[in-house]
């Protein structure tokens, strides 16, 4: 069931952001000061913003934003992260310890650090948040392939595999990395759901997306002078960010559930 509802609230989400690198229902970088501060209508469903933005149309807008930055921050981190685990759990006990001790580094230089350290070299964008993102989720795909990697080397199939003559890496392509895609997957879903809280958080403190671009953190940066005012332009953006989260969760647990019989065996029993 979870599977489903987080699929397709996960879906919609997606739908929208979507739609929304096409279309929005109001240009996004129109301002309006005539119009600022209406109420919900029929003509602005949730009202407009102090600029006279509609908000629909922001939260759309920052749908695109927020979920394009939080795909390429997964992307980066299993396109480095796994080939990393593997190479790691098939390389031997000196490869093993190199590969891991550089993730425990990694691991010691948090997102909104690295944000940081890009934003001063390159200057704040979203792109450059989702590289910083994507390198805080390196370590945490190698260690889950690594993890993956060694239990899947110590099963009997992989001696035969040996005897008939595969090397190391065609190991680890042909039966390693196969065995193992089921928990990559669902921990993709799981880092992406974390990947627009930490977008939100750099976009927020002025690390991530940069105007004219429009995300829900900077929505969030721009309502909290407002919020006396107005506020109701923090919430709607707040909720985006907590269904958002909330529907990626939902649909990572349940494919967890769903590709890992242990835990499905566990949920039955609590």
């Amino acid at each position: 069931m979870r599977l489903w509802i987080g699929g397709g609230a996960t879906a919609f989400l997606a739908g929208l952001a979507l739609i929304a690198a096409w279309w929005t229902p109001y240009p996004v970088g129109t301002i309006a000061i005539a119009e600022r501060f209406q109420p919900p209508s029929a003509e602005h469903l949730l009202g407009t913003d102090h600029y006279g933005r509609d908000i629909v149309s922001m939260l759309m807008a920052g749908a695109s934003t927020s979920l394009g930055v939080a795909a390429l921050a997964v992307a980066i981190g299993v396109a480095f992260g796994v080939p990393l685990g593997l190479l790691a759990a098939s390389g031997g006990r000196w490869v093993d310890a190199v590969v891991m001790r550089s993730a425990d580094l990694a691991f010691a230089f948090p997102a909104l650090i690295v944000a940081v350290i890009l934003t001063t070299l390159l200057g704040a964008s979203a792109m450059n948040a989702a590289i910083a993102v994507g390198i805080f989720n390196v370590p945490v795909f190698a260690r889950l392939a690594a993890a993956g990697g060694r239990r899947v080397l110590a099963l009997d199939f992989i001696d035969a595999a040996r005897l008939s003559g595969k090397g190391r890496a065609r190991i680890a392509l042909e039966h390693v990395a196969p065995n193992i895609a089921p928990v990559v997957l669902t921990q993709a879903a799981t880092q992406f759901a974390i990947a627009i809280l930490a977008e939100a958080g750099l976009s927020y403190v002025g690390l991530g997306a940069q105007p004219p671009t429009v995300s829900w953190g900077r929505m969030l940066n721009e309502a909290q002078t407002m919020i006396a005012i107005a506020p109701q332009l923090a919430v709607w953006p707040g909720l985006a960010i907590v269904a958002a989260v909330l529907a990626i969760t939902t649909f990572a647990e349940g494919l967890r559930a769903r590709l890992d019989p242990r835990f499905a065996r566990a949920v039955v029993v609590d």
